[in-house]
């Protein structure tokens, strides 16, 4: 299972990626991706159905996990596609109406917080409820969507963590999109910082930064951090995660970058005590 799943998940997101590195992310673009990510589905549906599961564990897993995260990203392009299609002209009335977008978000975690604790807070107590197929607890607030989903291939929960996977990326989105509207021509109190270093070396500080959980107690999805530090530091780090699974691959120095900086900061370290 877990073999067909990087694979799988991995050629979505090259394919994801060579559409969006086209150009801006286009209304006829995010269409085919949405296609792109339904394909994906069915395919990885058909497989589950076919194999099953070797037990318990391995199904919590896949529905917790690995098929949100995909999920994830059909609720993320469809939702952009929406925004997108939705979105009025203007500067004013274009910040209106992302800062309502926002609100919509706030009500959604306002509205599921206990789960967003549950879930944020890597607790798995009660997870043979909320992720085992044919199980459920009408007293855990269920969506009326999970009485018409297809049981043999969803639960009452695993389209509740997609959601939250994907209201990050949406938020990421709608802060980008706010930024862009109210200070594209007005000048920052402080200077722009630049990224000078090559992309492999902040790709391979983001991993190591998400591997280390310190964003969100470890539940921040890596593109959202990426994007952040893409915002942040004036740089477009295009295909990340290809970058990822070739310094992955390495034979020797698949940290370079990190051993790099922890030298330079003994040695900085260093010379403060010589002074």
């Amino acid at each position: 299972m877990e073999k067909f799943y990087e694979e799988t998940l991995y050629k979505l997101e090259t394919a994801i990626y060579e559409l969006e590195i086209e150009g801006n992310c286009s209304i006829c673009k995010i269409e085919a991706v949405i296609h792109l990510i339904i394909e994906c589905l069915s395919k990885v549906k058909e497989y589950v159905l076919n194999r099953g599961f070797k037990n318990i564990d391995e199904e919590i897993h896949f529905l917790k996990y690995q098929k949100s995260a995909i999920v994830s990203k059909l609720i993320y392009y469809n939702a952009i596609y929406k925004i997108e299609t939705k979105k009025p002209y203007g500067a004013k009335h274009i910040k209106k109406y992302l800062n309502s977008e926002l609100r919509k978000l706030k009500r959604y975690f306002d509205n599921n917080l206990e789960f967003y604790k549950y879930y944020r807070t890597n607790n798995s107590f009660i997870d043979e409820k909320l992720f085992v197929r044919g199980k459920y607890d009408i007293k855990l607030s269920l969506d009326t969507f999970y009485f018409e989903a297809d049981h043999s291939f969803s639960t009452s929960h695993d389209y509740k963590v997609a959601k939250i996977m994907a209201n990050d990326l949406i938020q990421v989105y709608l802060e980008n999109q706010l930024y862009n509207t109210s200070y594209q021509d007005k000048s920052s109190d402080l200077p722009k910082l630049n990224w000078t270093g090559s992309k492999t070396a902040l790709i391979e500080l983001i991993y190591a930064l998400h591997s280390q959980g310190v964003f969100d107690n470890g539940n921040a999805d890596i593109k959202v951090i990426a994007k952040t530090f893409e915002r942040a530091f004036n740089i477009d780090l295009g295909d990340f995660y290809h970058t990822f699974m070739e310094l992955k691959s390495r034979k020797i120095n698949r940290t370079k970058f990190l051993d790099s900086l922890c030298d330079a900061l003994i040695r900085k370290m260093d010379e403060k005590e010589e002074n």
